[in-house]
């Protein structure tokens, strides 16, 4: 699966629109970076940018915005409320999909390196990739700000992590920037029945990390706790990594908790959401809905369903687009407005729409496109979505046991196996596509020029390696369609007896998706020089084709005998 990480760089400038626009239409020159975006702040002089995408794209881009900045913005000449040290004060990577921290980090450090060498900028790395446990918190990194440079960079414990350790007049110029790796970061407000900031404001007190100031007897009139040094004494609140105001909305004539949910992987936002409810309703006060400001990656989303199915006793291995829905109504997220998920959710946002994709067709589109003169989709996609259709059925099964009146106590035993026959739908959805593109990766290697031997070496190169991943390609099916069989086995055995022939169907077809798919590996294999791997995977194929018609039978015989 596709890797996206975000990043939000920080630039000192938030007034003169001209080099904002300069800087960021830089990100955009970057293929496989979407810019989401822009949030210029005058009083502050400063504007965030915000851009996800695939790693060394984004890296790419956010080097880009770093060097653009460098050009545009004079640090000598930079005024503003916001604490800053460089034209771009800040830059840090964000993890969002299929990507660990720790991978995240290496390619903040890789960028921070690159910045250091290439632009001669001075660079800190904060946060998760900190170098060293002083300068994680990007507030110690950047104290003393631009003025206190001229001492810091020649203070050996201040030595950057990469760049110039001097106050040269190039560095007057583009000033440090902090490079970092950290969580996400969702900036979440949640609705209440009342006016009362005051009492909103006890809310975020209950649930904020910070907590409120302890007090001497009347916990709000008392006396100020102070500790050994006169600073007040705070009893932490309900959940880590959130920070919490309350506020009144004229807009909307509501008192709302604003939340800054600083690592989702500690405070999830249905955790947060949850937390203000239980707070509120000791206070007599209800909860109306909640407001998303900015954009969540979709694990957040579908977190936050699966909690609230959970807790309905209710199966979660359901399409994504209903779990969302689920999720939306239960954080009433739409009670101040549409929320659209296609412009709320980070991967959501960044699918092409443009292209024209075989899954997204009706079946009676698909239907005829198959079967008009384009040789492609051929049998590799058909078999695709036959097992996917098989593992549909599979998962309906497992879908309609969890719900299956009397069988309440059995609900999470059911969305588990549901679970598992959503991936097998899913990633045999993925294939649809995915077979017919390597059908064309091979047309367009054989469409490559063969004039000079240069060109003919290139080509046959190209050839061999289309060939490779269209044979790759239909083994992957094979693999998914006969792995699963096993929700089809279960289902039949233990699964809602009157949908038991169901569950026989979806073995049929996952086994033809198993035979059709090994037929594309065999007629693409003949292309391929390479005999040794080729033997080797022919092998493979007849061990998972023999392996499927043993399962399908047995699975079949279940069937046959509760019928």
């Amino acid at each position: 699966m596709q890797q996206l990480i975000e990043c939000v760089p920080n630039i000192s400038e938030g007034r003169d629109e001209h080099i904002i626009k300069q800087v960021t239409d830089v990100v955009e020159t970057v293929e496989g970076v979407r810019l989401i975006d822009v949030d210029p702040g005058k009083a502050t002089n400063r504007t965030v940018i915000t851009f996800v995408g695939t790693p060394d794209a984004v890296c790419e881009a956010a080097f880009r915005v770093v060097k653009k900045a460098s050009e545009l913005i004079d640090m000598k000449k930079h005024h503003g409320e916001h604490p800053r040290f460089g034209a771009t004060d800040v830059c840090p990577l964000v993890p969002v999909s299929n990507i660990s921290m720790e991978e995240t980090v290496e390619y903040a450090r890789k960028l921070a390196e690159r910045i250091g060498t290439e632009l001669s900028i001075p660079v800190y790395c904060y946060e998760f990739a900190a170098n060293k446990p002083e300068r994680r918190n990007l507030a110690t990194c950047r104290k003393g700000e631009y003025e206190g440079l001229k001492e810091k960079l020649v203070n050996p414990d201040w030595k950057p992590d990469f760049g110039p350790a001097e106050f040269n007049e190039h560095v007057k110029k583009t000033g440090v920037t902090a490079v970092g790796a950290r969580n996400f970061l969702v900036a979440y407000n949640v609705n209440l029945n009342t006016t009362s900031t005051r009492r909103a404001n006890a809310i975020a007190f209950d649930v904020r990390e910070r907590g409120r100031i302890k007090r001497e007897g009347n916990p709000i009139t008392g006396t100020i706790i102070k500790d050994e040094k006169g600073n007040p004494v705070y009893e932490p609140g309900m959940l880590k990594s959130v920070k919490a105001i309350g506020w009144f909305i004229e807009e909307y004539g509501i008192a709302q908790i604003s939340m800054n949910l600083t690592d989702i992987t500690v405070t999830a936002v249905h955790e947060a959401f949850d937390a203000v409810v239980k707070s509120a309703g000791s206070r007599g006060i209800r909860v109306t809905g909640s407001e998303l400001v900015g954009v969540m990656p979709l694990k957040a989303m579908l977190d936050a369903g699966k909690h609230y199915l959970k807790m309905q006793n209710r199966s979660t291995g359901i399409p994504d687009r209903e779990i969302i829905k689920i999720a939306v109504k239960s954080l009433g997220l739409d009670e101040l407005g549409p929320f659209d998920p296609d412009k709320k959710i980070i991967e959501y946002i960044l699918e092409d729409k443009s292209k024209k994709k075989l899954v997204d067709m009706t079946v009676k589109d698909f239907t005829y496109e198959t079967a008009s003169e384009s040789p492609a989709p051929g049998g590799g996609s058909i078999s695709a979505v036959m097992g996917a259709m098989g593992a549909a059925l599979g998962t309906m099964v497992a879908n309609l046991s969890s719900h299956k009146r009397g069988w309440d106590e059995r609900w999470e035993e059911f969305s588990d196996w549901a679970e598992k026959g959503k991936y097998y739908q899913e990633a045999l959805l993925k294939t649809v596509d995915e077979d017919t593109d390597a059908f064309n990766q091979i047309m367009d290697a054989f469409g490559l020029p063969k004039k000079t031997e240069e060109d003919k070496q290139v080509r046959h190169e190209a050839i061999q390696a289309a060939t490779k991943n269209a044979i790759e390609v239909p083994f992957k099916v094979m693999t998914l369609c006969y792995e699963s069989m096993e929700v089809m086995k279960a289902m039949a055995e233990i699964g809602n007896p009157n949908s038991v022939s169901d569950a026989g169907v979806g073995a049929i077809a996952a086994l033809a998706g198993v035979k059709g798919a090994f037929l594309n590996v065999k007629i693409n294999a003949g292309g391929l020089d390479d005999k040794t791997w080729v033997e080797d995977i022919i092998a493979k194929g007849n061990e998972i084709k023999d392996k499927a018609v043993t399962l399908q039978k047995e699975i079949l015989d279940i069937v046959d005998k509760k019928l």
